[in-house]
């Protein structure tokens, strides 16, 4: 229910994330593609390797996490993934959090990442000292923290979240009358206080993608479009998701270009996606959200994660080959760390049980 409007901005100086420009793929003919592939699932092989891949990833990548028994997913999904899985190196395709999750949830593993220079502009927004000295600035709340931060962050938290869960663990805070102090997408954080009502102290990050969808354009393309159906990621701005039909995670986006009657869906997130939606919902047409952005770029490279374009075929082979790239994580941080994340996996695994109970 949604009983309160306000927004709480923590008035905290982040530091500023200057996006890189966008590399480019290397060029490769389908013959040399295969060739590298089948070289990077030898290695995989023979090294008792698994490659996880995020959505937003090259479609090469995620093809390949899932033609050599990996998996592609949102950042938690493919950490657990690793937990379960008996390989004994996971090589994380994503941003450096996504490798650090993994290493806390594994810690026993040797966790591996294409490119360690792959970040992101939320875990960047969010420094680890800067966050613990606020939180104690400010006790009296509870610590919910987005799972695109670091080690340190949910080293310091008291619960992590995804998007897809964000809503009903909050709402369950909120009911117990915890105020909560949120990190470190405003964006997402606004929209959980705007669906739940709870007292809610934003940190002031974003993300450089979503961040940049607009909200005047964004209804124009409706306009032009009147059949299409809107999905917009909730890491982006309020009036933008204003719009939607659907408001959801990585996971609900993609369930509903298979469920929904219609055949064109205009998408408010990272265009990487667009390969899984098109796997599950071949017939569906895809259109990127339109963005702010340079004029010189086209519209679907406004629409990708520069961090995300940095791992490529060529990396994953290399790090398989020379070792490089390692993730670590203190021992100690890692079990603080562990903490906030299995609170968060059990709740889902509770919240499963009392879904299925209904539906008997």
């Amino acid at each position: 229910m949604k009983t309160n409007d306000a927004m709480q901005l923590a008035a905290v100086q982040t530091p500023r994330c200057q996006a890189p420009p966008l590399p480019r793929l290397p060029e490769r003919s389908a013959a040399e593609s295969a060739r590298l592939k089948a070289h990077v699932r030898d290695l995989l092989r023979r090294q008792n390797a698994v490659l996880v891949a995020h959505y937003y990833t090259e479609a090469t990548l995620q093809d390949l996490a899932e033609e050599s028994g990996g998996c592609v997913a949102d950042s938690l999904e493919m950490a657990r993934f690793g937990m379960e899985h008996p390989a004994g190196t996971l090589v994380v395709a994503g941003v450096r959090f996504m490798g650090e999750t993994s290493k806390i949830l594994n810690n026993e593993k040797r966790v591996l990442m294409p490119d360690l220079e792959a970040t992101c502009s939320l875990d960047e927004s969010c420094p680890g000292e800067l966050f613990a000295r606020f939180c104690d600035e400010h006790p009296e709340y509870t610590v919910v923290v987005y799972a695109n931060t670091s080690a340190a962050v949910k080293a310091r938290a008291d619960w992590v979240v995804t998007s897809g869960i964000a809503l009903p663990i909050v709402r369950h805070l909120a009911e117990k009358g915890e105020k909560i102090l949120w990190a470190p997408d405003r964006h997402l954080g606004s929209y959980v206080q705007q669906e739940t009502g709870a007292d809610v102290l934003l940190w002031p990050g974003s993300c450089v993608v979503h961040e940049s969808f607009q909200a005047d354009a964004l209804a124009e393309m409706k306009r032009q479009h009147p059949e299409a159906a809107v999905l917009v990621h909730p890491e982006s701005p309020r009036d933008v998701a204003a719009l939607a039909d659907v408001v959801g995670s990585t996971t609900a986006m993609i369930k509903a270009v298979q469920q929904l009657p219609n055949q064109e869906f205009i998408v408010a997130t990272e265009r990487g996606i667009f390969n899984k939606m098109s796997q599950q919902a071949p017939e569906k047409i895809l259109i990127s959200a339109p963005t702010r952005g340079d004029e010189g770029m086209a519209q679907d490279d406004k629409t990708r994660c520069v961090w995300m374009a940095m791992n490529t075929l060529e990396k994953v082979a290399a790090v398989l080959e020379n070792g490089a790239n390692e993730i670590q994580v203190a021992p100690d941080m890692a079990a603080r760390a562990r903490v906030p994340i299995q609170r968060m996996l059990d709740f889902a695994a509770e919240l499963r049980k009392k879904t299925m109970a209904r539906q008997r």
